[in-house]
């Protein structure tokens, strides 16, 4: 397995943002258009990816670089009874990736692989997410990857194909936002707080045609599990992608892990990504800064992650918005929401939570919703499913998963869940679910259910009040 290292930079390029860096290190060759073909580091195909597969075989074409390529099962798979998968469309499909990968020479963190997860939390916590790298996935939360100063971003079926067979990929260059995020944000306050923030202040198409680098103090404090929360949900806010630039955080985050470099390779490997952060006059297409200190834990009321507001704020009127067209919009979402203006955010009832997903199931996740549902007992159902196997594993060993059974909540296996509502979890219509998921639209998490997005900590204390809820006061006291 090898992949491109970072170089220090086109001779005579002016100062360049870590994007461009990235960029500039993987053009294979470029069209009078403007299009460039791009050399892909790693490819991450899961179930989903049988469509791609089959367009191989059709051309009985061989995949170009098996060792780049990495299959996860995640989207699909049961977090229950797991020993038989009793739908027979998803055993099949789990199967045809397993043949798909073996029949290549692909590695394959299958359903009864230790390793098994999530992809964008398996991908990391393997070492396989290093910065400086081009990654794709047929998936758009592939941005997660982001985090580590990557270029990571989700393809389609044909795409996943193209790459199967070139390991390049035809892209056009996005232009550069930077979101700069400096202050120190109040206890309770985190990612998921400061993304939902970004995302409602600039739109769900704010970001669109752009990479989105986060900066600031804030951003730099938080850690990789944080991080991640942030470049997972870029696409949210339409961006192609999103990145951190690696720091030390980073490099001590990827110190042992089984497939980050080591030695010798590891020391040449900090020397380049330490070059990649963005030069200190280079310019950005866009610029937004926020203060973390104004930052309040963060809601979603209606059907984009764009329509969000602090706990303590009420649903907003749309006879009050003079934009015609967004007003209808609105009152179409509370009709679906099943709420009405005025309503304040923090009254409303939920019949359940979910605990998980790419967005929010990592251990410092896991944690911090133990640490809030400590010694209490939650008043609605509700599911825990951790990003990994590994991570399950952890949680086991630090004895979260007793503090989420005590409080009344079902604890399950690794994979995406609730998140999709296609494998066996799903939120029934008409219910209400405080989710620390990345998608509110109608039906994300199973048809008619309703789903308000929030921080891991908030769905423990919405779990608790069994309505949403402000953390803040839960975590008096505690650590």
């Amino acid at each position: 397995m090898e992949a491109t290292q970072p170089t220090a930079g086109k001779a005579g390029a002016g100062p360049r943002t870590l994007f461009d860096k990235l960029w500039d290190d993987h053009v294979v060759v470029e069209r009078p258009s403007g299009d460039a073909l791009l050399w892909i580091d790693r490819h991450f195909v899961h179930e989903g990816s049988f469509h791609a597969f089959a367009q191989l075989a059709g051309r009985d074409g061989a995949v170009a670089e098996p060792g780049l390529t990495f299959g996860v099962a995640d989207h699909y798979v049961p977090t229950r009874g797991r020993a038989h998968v009793a739908n027979p469309e998803i055993a099949r499909m789990i199967d045809d990736l397993s043949a798909n990968t073996a029949r290549h020479g692909i590695e394959l963190f299958g359903l009864h692989d230790p390793r098994q997860g999530i992809v964008h939390v398996v991908g990391p916590e393997q070492g396989l997410t290093l910065p400086g790298l081009t990654m794709v996935c047929g998936d758009s939360h592939t941005s997660t990857h982001g985090a580590f100063g990557a270029y990571a971003f989700g393809i389609g079926a044909s795409e996943v194909a193209h790459v199967l067979m070139t390991q390049t990929l035809w892209q056009r260059k996005p232009r550069r936002m930077r979101i700069t995020i400096d202050g120190a944000p109040a206890p309770g306050v985190g990612a998921k707080d400061f993304i939902l923030s970004i995302i409602a202040k600039i739109g769900a198409d704010g970001a669109r045609g752009h990479a989105v680098e986060y900066a600031g103090e804030a951003v730099r404090a938080l850690s990789m599990a944080g991080r991640m929360t942030m470049c997972n949900m870029s696409i949210e806010a339409g961006a192609r992608c999103g990145l951190i630039a690696p720091d030390e955080t980073t490099f001590r985050w990827l110190e042992g892990r089984p497939y980050a470099p080591k030695d010798a390779a590891l020391e040449a490997g900090l020397a380049a990504w330490r070059r990649l952060p963005s030069d200190r006059d280079a310019e950005f297409d866009c610029e937004i800064r926020l203060d973390a200190a104004a930052i309040a834990p963060i809601v979603t009321w209606g059907t984009s992650p764009e329509e969000a507001l602090p706990i303590d704020a009420s649903i907003p009127d749309p006879d009050a918005q003079p934009d015609q067209a967004r007003a209808a919009a609105m009152r179409d979402a509370l009709t679906y929401m099943g709420l009405k203006p005025g309503q304040r955010l923090s009254e409303i009832a939920i019949d359940r939570v979910f605990i998980g997903s790419c967005t929010n199931a990592r251990i410092e996740d896991l944690r911090a919703a133990a640490s809030v549902l400590s010694g209490r007992t939650a008043l609605v159902p509700g599911l825990v499913s951790p990003g990994s196997s590994a991570v399950k594993q952890q949680a086991e060993e630090e004895g979260l998963d007793r503090i989420f059974i005590a409080a009344g909540l079902d604890w399950v296996e690794s994979g995406c869940s609730m998140c999709v509502g296609m494998n066996g979890d799903a939120v029934p219509a008409g219910e209400r679910c405080a989710s620390t998921t990345n998608r509110n639209f109608r039906g994300r998490q199973g048809p008619g259910a309703r789903t308000h997005l929030m921080s891991p900590a908030m769905a423990a204390a919405a779990a608790i009040a069994g309505r949403l809820a402000d953390v803040r006061p839960m975590l008096e006291g505690r650590t």
